[in-house]
């Protein structure tokens, strides 16, 4: 089981730590050449900045959700096997990662780089298609499902719908916090999904949800519905 997330526009401010040290960071073969490109054109302040593990730094609503910090020993480890979060800066880190406090989007484009989407790509793909895994759960959002499109026969998209009176609108903000939900409840379990399927009777446990079968170049999708 892999589970994309997004990073959060929330961040905790770090005070203590030692500066960021690539040679530590995940997917370094891959990903140090681009990393040392975008950490230059953000100046060298960055570059001396303290820094923390990426799940200390990252705050927004669906780290929240994921509540790492109060999951058990074992929770956590799968937390940090299977989850790989998509970076502006750094391309994907994983959560134990010690990244500083930096503020950029994936939208965005850097003078003499260009978009950060397309300078991100071929790199992350190269570095995430290098990962082993049976399923992939989809919770980016889309300002970074451009960098890394995976297999789409064991990728399954989670996306968040609101139903009121029998009908269903799309949920935006909130969206993130199911997102977060369904990881955490996912790393607590003792067994990973490995298909479509599995993942949607494990998720049904707790969520009300709707697998939807693939169309056209699109992947599975896992449709949570909240409650309005």
């Amino acid at each position: 089981m892999l589970i994309l997330l997004p990073p959060s526009e929330g961040k905790n401010t770090v005070h203590k730590g030692k500066p960021v040290s690539l040679t530590s960071l995940s997917f370094g073969k891959e990903l140090n050449p681009t990393r040392k490109k975008t950490l230059a054109a953000l100046g060298l302040g960055l570059v001396k900045a303290p820094s923390a593990k990426a799940i200390d730094v990252y705050s927004g609503v669906l780290y929240q959700a994921l509540d790492y910090q109060n999951l058990n020993t074992a929770a956590k480890k799968r937390a940090e096997k299977s989850i790989v979060i998509i970076s502006a800066l750094f391309g994907a880190l994983k959560l134990t990662d010690s990244i500083p406090t930096y503020k950029l989007d994936m939208a965005k484009s850097l003078p003499k780089l260009g978009s950060l989407n397309a300078l991100w790509k071929p790199v992350v793909t190269k570095a995430l298609e290098s990962i082993k895994t049976d399923l992939i759960i989809d919770c980016r959002s889309s300002t970074y499902q451009g960098v890394w499109t995976p297999d789409l026969k064991k990728t399954v998209g989670i996306r968040v719908f609101a139903e009121k009176n029998g009908k269903r609108s799309v949920v935006t903000h909130m969206s993130k916090k199911t997102r977060g939900d369904v990881a955490k409840f996912l790393v607590m379990q003792s067994k990973s999904p490995k298909t479509a399927q599995e993942l949607q009777k494990l998720v049904a446990k707790e969520f009300k949800c709707e697998l939807v079968k693939p169309e056209g170049k699109k992947s599975w999708f896992l449709d949570v519905i909240v409650k309005n």
